[in-house]
């Protein structure tokens, strides 16, 4: 999934960063309001963390910009302002939900897989697709209730997958949403990936569409483990 971060503060900026590269996003970061507004205006991000006191252009004018051109990606706010006057001026300019400063890291990265979950339809923090379950929490990836160590590029393939089970994801989408600015995008390397990632999984779940893209469904004849 890629998130894009508009934090003016440099520390605050590269303290998001490194914890949601860490917690597997592609991420891209913006330090001021005009900045942010045009990589949100252009890009196709999954969510943003948008600070609201920005240089420039503030978050509020920047998060209402985005709702009135059609931008729908959710927004986690953060704001230095503890009054429910300011939250509510949030809510009203588009924001899906908020963190008031100082915050823990762990709970801006559980807000955001809220949402992440609910903007894709998906309540419950463990996502399944016949036999393969993604624990959202943990990263933990499972089989048959068997776990699966996926490197971080076959991770955020499969999360993306899973997220839109049901849903057919072209290559182009998939290289849009899995790296970053700075990444050499190629979408050939999409085809490796799926590839090793199907081998990994050993289920036939991921359905290649001809000249449209890949598909997540659960597999028509699942596979039931032996008798001990």
């Amino acid at each position: 999934m890629r998130l894009l971060v508009v934090e003016d503060d440099p520390d605050l900026n590269r303290q998001l960063h490194e914890a949601l590269v860490d917690a597997g996003y592609a991420v891209d970061r913006a330090y001021d309001g005009e900045e942010g507004h045009f990589l949100g205006d252009t890009e196709p991000y999954d969510a943003v963390v948008l600070d609201i006191g920005l240089p420039k252009m503030d978050g509020l004018s920047v998060l209402e910009a985005w709702r009135r051109d059609g931008r729908k990606m959710p927004v986690l706010i953060l704001t230095a302002r503890d009054r429910w006057s300011d939250k509510v001026q949030g809510f009203d300019a588009g924001a899906d939900d908020y963190v008031a400063k100082p915050f823990h890291m762990e709970e801006v990265l559980a807000r955001l897989r809220a949402l992440l979950r609910r903007s894709a339809g998906h309540a419950a923090s463990e996502l399944t697709c016949g036999p393969v379950m993604l624990d959202t929490r943990s990263g933990r990836v499972t089989v048959n209730g068997k776990q699966v160590k996926l490197t971080s590029h076959e991770h955020r393939l499969l999360a993306y997958l899973m997220h839109h089970t049901g849903r057919v994801v072209s290559r182009t989408e998939l290289v849009e949403h899995l790296y970053d600015q700075d990444f050499d995008r190629d979408s050939n390397t999409i085809e490796v990936f799926v590839g090793r990632l199907r081998k990994k999984l050993d289920v036939d779940v991921i359905q290649t569409v001809r000249g449209l893209g890949y598909l997540l469904v659960p597999p028509e004849n699942p596979r039931q483990e032996s008798p001990r």
